[in-house]
């Protein structure tokens, strides 16, 4: 029998269930390289997701707490929407994925791990990411770590965004 050990997902599996709503946790944090937060925006905020599909997994976050999709207000669906073309332009740039998978699961039902706040996820995806590992060994095989992903994906997403809402590279790290 071979194994394959995937010791960070223990955190994961046995950390006590807050009370707080972790994604509200992340918009409120200051200090954005602990919380793998990669961009804040006026209603909406990218973060690196803790326990990923593959390298690269973002999130776009509405900051305002809810569960509901009809819910939310143009001026956030076009936030949420334009965060998300700039991830994926981003990610790109940076690891070249073949593809992209962009969605949202509303509802503990649809699959969603956090069904009270509402999140897109933007998911890169290569040729061949998907083999026996995850299908028969019901493991995942993520090849980079959220650090360095933060630190090559981060500065690439605020430049872009920085040019997309007109704002400097410095202010969008700021925000």
């Amino acid at each position: 029998m071979k194994h394959l050990w995937a010791p960070w997902r223990m955190d994961y599996v046995t950390s006590a269930r807050s009370d707080t709503c972790v994604l509200c946790r992340m918009a409120a944090e200051t200090d954005a390289e602990d919380s793998h937060v990669l961009y804040r925006g006026q209603a909406a905020y990218v973060v690196l997701n803790r326990f990923p599909y593959n390298s690269g997994h973002l999130m776009v976050v509405p900051t305002r707490h809810l569960s509901d999709f009809t819910a939310l207000g143009g001026e956030e669906l076009a936030e949420i929407m334009d965060l998300a073309q700039g991830c994926i332009e981003a990610l790109s740039q940076c690891l070249r994925p073949d593809g992209v998978n962009l969605g949202m699961n509303l509802g503990q039902a649809a699959g969603a791990g956090i069904d009270d706040h509402l999140h897109l996820h933007v998911i890169p995806r290569w040729a061949g990411d998907t083999n026996f590992i995850s299908t028969v060994g019901e493991t995942r095989v993520v090849p980079q770590s959220l650090d360095a992903c933060a630190e090559q994906v981060g500065p690439v997403l605020r430049k872009i965004m920085a040019t997309r809402t007109g704002a400097s590279a410095t202010e969008c790290a700021e925000a």
